[in-house]
């Protein structure tokens, strides 16, 4: 499995970026992709993920009600939709993707990622 991010920029605080994950080679029905961010000086942390499947999400607390993840099965490609951006957004953002999820249902954060794009840096100025 291969993933392909894109999508970042440089963007005002307020403002909107999409992020895209495109994901090819060996994809079958239930899989699970999440997108990850790590800061200047800080370990990498979980932003949010989505089961293809079932479309069950998943929010870390810092972005809930700004970002939304969804997913065009048909092009094999995850959104991250990121509103209301602050300079504490800014990071290199990562998709990772897990083939063999245990189930279709999302409960937590979601760290079980088998595969990894390279980031895409996303820049919030104040």
């Amino acid at each position: 499995v291969q993933l392909q991010a894109s999508g970042g920029g440089l963007v005002r605080a307020g403002g909107s970026l999409r992020l895209s994950c495109t994901a090819s080679g060996r994809i079958f029905g239930n899989f699970a992709t999440g997108w990850f961010r790590q800061a200047p000086g800080k370990e990498r942390e979980f932003v949010a993920a989505i089961n293809w499947s079932s479309g069950s999400t998943f929010y870390a607390d810092s972005v809930k009600g700004r970002f939304t993840i969804s997913r065009l099965n048909a092009k094999n490609t995850v959104y991250l939709e990121m509103n209301s951006l602050k300079p504490e957004d800014t990071a290199v953002y990562y998709c990772g993707a897990d083939p063999n999820p245990a189930g279709t249902r999302i409960t937590g954060p979601y760290y079980n990622m088998d595969y990894w794009g390279k980031g895409t840096l996303v820049t919030v100025s104040s």
